[in-house]
């Protein structure tokens, strides 16, 4: 009498497609991606490509750190940070890159030694023609969810050149306010921070005193 041996098959795992579909975007597939000069940044599964920025887009950047930067070392209130920098918000597998970043001194353990971990409680996008919609919609509402407590949205756009400044409030952001040239911004988790609009979008050796 024979004895019919069952046949083992043999299955192979399925490698994990490259790139993955829309909104399954992971750490290491996000670590897969090449350094380029693209800014790369994963929200919520989904990848966001953005060029590297223009001069103008700069320019307004360094303009507006400078000014942010010098109010809060002069009153020893934190940090100031501008991109690249790798934020880690909670409940997210990649980092974005904000274009500036603020950490009070009391929070300063979220800075470590590749990143920043944690909510900063006042992020800056400067807006660039590619990718304006990723700071006015995803980001708006994914810097919302995360509990950042208040948000710039900086157009350098010649016909525009505005600030805008919103506050969380009841877990969505609030307009506090829009100013526009000639105008002052301000900020109120810097208390008593303010810039002049003009001043953040001057030409070299054109800036206010």
């Amino acid at each position: 009498m024979s004895v019919r041996v069952p046949t083992i098959k043999k299955t192979q795992h399925a490698e994990r497609q490259w790139p993955p579909p829309r909104g399954q975007w992971t750490y290491e597939d996000w670590g897969k991606l090449p350094d380029d000069g693209w800014r790369y940044e994963v929200i919520e599964g989904v990848l966001h490509m953005t060029p590297a920025p223009k001069p103008k887009h700069q320019r307004v950047l360094s303009n507006l750190n400078d000014a942010v930067k010098s109010f809060v070392h002069e009153r020893a209130l934190g940090e100031v940070f501008f991109t690249p920098i790798d934020v880690m918000l909670p409940g997210q597998e990649t980092p974005v890159e904000p274009d500036l970043v603020y950490i009070p001194a009391e929070q300063a353990d979220m800075v470590g030694e590749d990143d920043i971990e944690g909510v900063p409680p006042l992020l800056v996008e400067v807006l660039s023609p590619s990718n304006w919609w990723v700071d006015r919609r995803t980001k708006f509402e994914f810097y919302a969810e995360c509990g950042v407590q208040e948000y710039w949205i900086v157009d350098p756009e010649p016909a525009v050149r505005t600030i805008e400044v919103y506050q969380l409030a009841g877990g969505s952001y609030a307009l506090m306010g829009k100013w526009g040239p000639g105008e002052v911004a301000r900020s109120e988790v810097l208390a008593g921070f303010d810039v002049a609009v003009d001043d953040v979008f001057a030409e070299p050796g054109q800036a206010q005193e």
